[in-house]
């Protein structure tokens, strides 16, 4: 026996509805991508100023057709354990809708299984800290049905340095000793033309 159409939209509602409540996990996720971050010097790198470069593939280790539900794919920058301690705001949940280690969006395009590179300048409000770089493969629905990262599983491995901007730019500087310059003369102004008016008061 057939059930009513009434009935199967219902079901077809509540299944919607308790997959959008729960959410995918990370840890239902494959690592199916290859991801690389290349950048020009081993020390800290200058937010505002320094490039990377993110290289990401399909991981031709899996079988033929795994990545038939990939549609895109979006590249972000994570912080690494060191960087989350004690932070709450940037912490790690395995539901990914809750999940705060990779806030910073790097660049999203379309899937190709090889040849996807990008060179990324660091944004300026990118705060200083440890980081990886991590893909993800997303299908149809916007849902991440796989990954990749440049770090290993403890995240402890290929991480790089950022240093913030830091002080304030030369153009506010040149602004403050204007104002302050321009603040000076004013207030010696000021007096000169009271301590005429003194003068002239006497002489009346």
């Amino acid at each position: 026996m057939e059930a009513p159409a009434g009935s199967m939209v219902v079901y077809l509602l509540l299944s919607c509805f308790v997959a959008t409540s729960y959410g995918v996990y990370f840890s239902s996720l494959n690592e199916t991508l290859i991801v690389t971050a290349t950048h020009a010097k081993d020390q800290a790198l200058k937010a505002g100023e320094e490039q990377i470069t993110v290289t990401w593939r399909f991981n031709q280790t899996y079988k033929a057709g795994t990545d038939s539900s990939y549609k895109m794919v979006k590249v972000k920058l994570c912080y690494a354990p060191i960087s989350q301690k004690d932070r709450s705001w940037r912490k790690t949940e395995d539901r990914l809708k809750k999940d705060k280690t990779c806030p910073h969006k790097i660049v999203a395009r379309p899937y190709a299984a090889s040849n996807n590179s990008f060179t990324w300048t660091i944004e300026k409000d990118i705060p200083t800290g440890v980081y990886f770089v991590r893909a993800y493969a997303l299908n149809a629905q916007d849902q991440e049905v796989a990954y990749g990262q440049t770090t290993n599983g403890a995240k402890s491995t290929n991480l790089f340095n950022v240093q913030a901007i830091t002080g304030r730019h030369v153009s506010l500087d040149i602004a403050s000793v204007c104002f302050s310059a321009f603040s000076v003369v004013s207030l010696a102004g000021f007096f000169y033309m009271e301590k005429r008016k003194g003068k002239a008061s006497q002489q009346k």
